[in-house]
């Protein structure tokens, strides 16, 4: 009997269970493979993730091309907003307070009452701000007030919210003010008269306060110190001052019942440095009554010192509305029966004689402002208008005719006593005195300083090669004669000059003591002060033709062919 065949033996090799190490490939193929998987995936995710932040990002650019223009108007009103607190709001009796928000908006010059999105805070809406409109003609954004717009000059506040203003083709306009000027309006400083705003004046309103140039920079409102004790060496133009600019104020009564009237003006003119600063000064405070006066009326004077130069402006018109800004702040003072006095010092350089313009001829409009000024429908009471110059000759006639500035008083160099009143002032008994000087006078510290005083007029007005300072050739008219005359110190002689000597004796007293020496001033100090201020006199060298060294030296009459400085090139 065969045997049966082997189980197994003669089935397919398919049918057989895999090998145990094929199954181990199998699974490690398939973990590769979901690693990769699991790669791609993430980097699809990330594709997906970029892809949809640019699809976002686009759609926003396309929003934005796409997007409607909105319309810039500015916010004159909120006639149909409820509770708010600013001013102009009104509340429609009988509607309900859940109505649609409504505000008055000016689009290009058209008064329209639109609505106002609900996104918009309530706090936002003020008279004044720009506001965005969409194409639906909704309120969507509220922006800042705007800076700019046609500048208005403020004539008077009406009330709370509305001012009286002058345009600049001299129109006047009646403007509803902005939130923030409102808020202006009522702080400690506020708005003034003559203060200058920009306005729409399409819609009619003022929307911001313009800072320009103030007036008080260029007008110093000092109270002066300086009385008629102060100044030296003026004793006959002092009293011509006094009788012209204090008397009428002092004693009007009198000058009514003769029919007279106070000078409105006075020009003081002369030689640089010969104190027509200081008299303007003394003016003001003996008007005032410091200085142990009794003042007028009780009440301080006003003293406006204006600085001329410094009113000049590139700026067509800019000059002329200050100007009239210092005449409104003058009659104001005045206004509360207060003197007032306008001082321009270097009067030459606002009002010159018109038509000697080089690059420009501006004072074709200065002059005539100032003349309107005084000679205006408004009078000047109780206004002084004094004015300084060391160039006469420059200012416009019509300024200096009788009725305007009425007293003119020259203020001449000093002479010798005039010089020793002067030196009063600067050289006292109190200063420290050589101690040589105090035994020359046996320890009286009077005598001593009145003798150092008159060893600086001395040595000052004496004539000799050391206070020689210029050898001038003048022709005469009536022949072809010329003549040549020296000009020492004494002829240059000024208060400011003997202030400088008196200064520098001071300085070399004040070196000597730092040096270890006695110090104190003497005879020795004050004559080296007198000559070496014989050399660096500042007037000098100041005039540069024929003209001016005849105005320096007082020569009008002659005519000077040369001049020559001693001991330096001719000139």
């Amino acid at each position: 009997m065969s045997e049966a065949p082997e189980a197994g033996a003669g089935m397919p090799q398919s049918l057989r269970m895999p090998a145990k190490d094929f199954t181990s490939y199998q699974l490690r193929e398939a973990r590769a493979q979901a690693v990769s998987l699991a790669t791609k995936n993430e980097r699809l995710v990330a594709a997906l993730g970029t892809a949809r932040e640019r699809i976002t990002e686009l759609g926003q650019q396309l929003d934005a091309v796409t997007r409607p223009p909105v319309t810039l108007g500015l916010l004159t009103g909120l006639p149909g907003t409820q509770g708010l607190s600013d001013v102009g709001s009104t509340e429609r009796a009988g509607e309900d307070t859940a109505r649609e928000r409504e505000v008055a908006v000016s689009l290009s010059g058209r008064q329209m009452l639109l609505h106002v999105h609900p996104g918009v805070d309530d706090a936002d809406l003020r008279v004044g701000r720009l506001v965005a409109v969409n194409d639906q003609m909704l309120v969507v954004a509220i922006l800042p007030e705007p800076r700019t717009g046609e500048a208005v000059t403020l004539e008077e506040s009406l009330d709370d919210a509305r001012v009286l203003v002058t345009t600049g083709g001299g129109g006047t306009r009646i403007l509803t003010l902005s939130s923030s000027l409102r808020h202006v309006a009522g702080t400690g400083e506020g708005l003034k008269p003559g203060d200058t705003l920009a306005a729409d004046l399409r819609a009619d309103i003022a929307t911001a306060l313009v800072e320009r140039t103030s007036v008080e920079q260029l007008v110093v409102a000092e109270t002066p110190d300086v009385s008629w004790a102060d100044i030296g060496g003026l004793g006959p133009q002092i009293e011509q001052i006094r009788d012209a600019l204090e008397l009428p104020f002092t004693h009007p009564r009198l000058f009514q019942a003769y029919g007279l009237r106070a000078p409105k003006g006075l020009l003081l003119y002369g030689p640089p440095g010969c104190g027509k600063t200081l008299i303007a000064k003394a003016v003001a405070t003996s008007l005032a009554g410091s200085g142990g006066t009794s003042g007028v009326n009780g009440r301080a004077a006003a003293f406006l010192n204006i600085k001329g130069p410094e009113l000049l402006s590139k700026f067509v018109g800019e000059t002329e509305r200050q100007i009239r800004a210092i005449f409104d702040q003058a009659r104001k003072a005045a206004a509360e029966d207060r003197p007032v006095v306008i001082f321009f010092d270097e009067m030459e350089a606002l009002f010159r004689t018109r038509g000697t313009g080089v690059s420009s001829d501006v004072e074709t409009m200065i002059v005539p402002q100032v003349l309107a000024e005084i000679d205006g429908v408004e009078s000047l009471r109780n206004v002084v208008i004094i004015g300084a110059s060391n160039r006469e000759d420059m200012i416009d006639p019509a300024i200096l005719r009788p009725g305007r500035l009425d007293v003119k008083v020259r203020i001449n160099r000093p002479d010798e006593t005039g010089a020793e009143e002067i030196l009063a002032r600067h050289l006292t008994a109190d200063l420290p005195l050589a101690p040589a000087e105090l035994a020359a006078h046996g320890g009286d510290r009077e005598a001593a300083a009145a003798s150092l005083r008159r060893v600086v007029v001395e040595t000052l007005y004496a004539r000799n090669e050391t206070t020689a300072v210029l050898e001038i050739t003048e022709a005469h008219a009536a022949s072809d004669s010329a003549t040549t005359r020296t000009v020492h110190l004494a002829d240059l002689a000024s208060g400011a000059l003997l202030a400088a000597i008196v200064s520098r004796a001071k300085m070399a007293s004040v070196k000597d003591e730092l040096a270890g020496g006695e110090g104190g001033l003497s005879t020795n100090r004050l004559r080296s002060a007198v000559e070496v201020e014989a050399r660096q006199n500042e007037e000098i060298t100041g005039a540069t033709t024929p003209e001016g060294w005849a105005r320096l030296i007082g020569a009008t009459a002659l005519q000077i062919r040369s001049v020559r400085r001693l001991g330096r090139e001719s000139t």
